[in-house]
């Protein structure tokens, strides 16, 4: 059975909506700048890629309180979007799940409180009468999409978004569901800034992945959302879907608690599982959306795994050069540039690259390609606590 992909949405630094995020995708206009949005000691040192809406702007485009979570008002932009974006007839008939990721659940709300409660232990009365952990962000959102049928909330690091897109198409293969909204969603917060940067992996400089002299990552904010459809949907749209999500595979190599093994242990399993699955050859893959952090241990171990599945490497790029790394909301975010790379024949390119890894024998994409042929696209999310996820989309003839 194959589980099509009828409508996509995200938000991010380079875009609210999929037409900008593509626009920038095609100028080169990077997210990363400076902080502005969240507030932090480190706003004038550390770039990030923020959203450039506030609460208040992205409440009038979700219809959520400006009250709400930060990570909510992101997915459900994104969400709504989607949806839209698939037109579904009788959208409300069919059995509907909204499988959702996030790592940070509404830690901007939990911060606001925290410094009360070193003040008055009493005010984790707050926090029961507001669980602001990451399952909340999914269910608020699933009430303002009306879905209730199937509601899951997946939280494994970076790969998390991946796993959700995994997850919607099993439930889809053994016809539990007829429809799921699949992708993740994560904010800026200060425990997120100052965590990666206890670990001395974010860069002062716009991030430089697969780069000789690459220093860290940057982090983003975002949310990416695609529909999962099973074939009988599929055969009711007017608008017919583009793109099958054919392959997909989650892998552990439990090497560190940060870090992945130097060979890519991990990462290799889960791309060459998403590989058999979907019954394609490594030349079949015409581009990889790779993880690309910009760290020195993410970009030698995912080019070292793919050097060795592939042989002679595809086209390959990190998009996180645009909208830094977005964490749970990654894979969502990068699901949707994968498909937007299929539909309209372009591969990214990979921002502020100049000089060649001395460990690997291929270099990413420096501009942007058009008019190419793309059939299959092959997407990594490589996590802390070695989640390791890739899948793969499919042009559809």
């Amino acid at each position: 059975m194959q589980v099509f992909i009828a409508g996509k949405g995200a938000i991010s630094a380079i875009g609210n909506n999929v037409q900008e995020n593509l626009a920038s995708l095609r100028s080169g206009q990077s997210g990363v700048a400076k902080i502005t949005i969240l507030t932090t000691r480190y706003a004038e040192t550390l770039p990030a890629a923020e959203v450039k809406l506030t609460n208040q702007e992205l409440s009038l485009l979700s219809g959520l309180s400006p009250n709400e979570p930060r990570t909510a008002l992101l997915s459900l932009v994104a969400a709504k979007e989607a949806i839209a974006d698939a037109d579904i007839p009788d959208f409300g008939k069919w059995r509907t799940g909204f499988i959702s990721a996030n790592t940070v659940g509404a830690m901007d709300k939990t911060e606001t409180i925290y410094k009360y409660f070193i003040e008055d232990s009493n005010t984790d009365k707050l926090l029961e009468e507001d669980p602001y952990d990451a399952g909340y962000v999914t269910e608020l959102v699933a009430n303002a999409l009306g879905i209730k049928d199937h509601i899951t909330t997946i939280s494994t690091a970076c790969s998390s978004s991946a796993n959700t897109m995994a997850y919607g198409a099993r439930l889809i293969k053994t016809n539990q569901l007829d429809i799921v909204v699949a992708g993740g969603c994560d904010a800026m917060s200060r425990f997120t800034l100052n965590g990666f940067n206890s670990l001395m992996i974010l860069d002062n400089k716009p991030c430089m992945p697969y780069d000789e002299n690459r220093m860290g990552l940057n982090l983003g904010e975002g949310a990416g959302y695609v529909v999962l459809v099973s074939e009988k949907v599929a055969a009711t749209l007017a608008k017919k879907p583009t793109a099958t999500l054919s392959g997909y595979a989650n892998a552990n190599d439990a090497f560190h608690q940060t870090a992945s093994s130097p060979e890519g242990r991990g990462n290799f399993m889960a791309m060459q599982g998403a590989l058999e699955m979907s019954g394609l050859a490594t030349k079949d893959i015409s581009y990889i959306n790779l993880h690309g952090t910009g760290t020195s241990n993410n970009d030698l171990s995912e080019g070292v795994a793919i050097q060795r599945l592939f042989g002679e490497v595809p086209k390959a790029s990190s998009t996180k050069t645009y909208t830094g790394h977005t964490l749970g909301a990654c894979a969502g975010i990068e699901a949707v540039y994968s498909i937007l790379a299929i539909e309209n024949g372009i591969i990214y390119p990979n921002l502020r690259f100049e000089t060649q890894m001395k460990e690997l024998d291929f270099t990413p994409v420096t501009e942007l390609l058009e008019n190419v042929a793309v059939s299959n696209v092959m997407s990594n999310s490589f996590g802390f606590g070695g989640n390791c996820s890739s899948v793969i989309f499919s042009k559809v003839n």
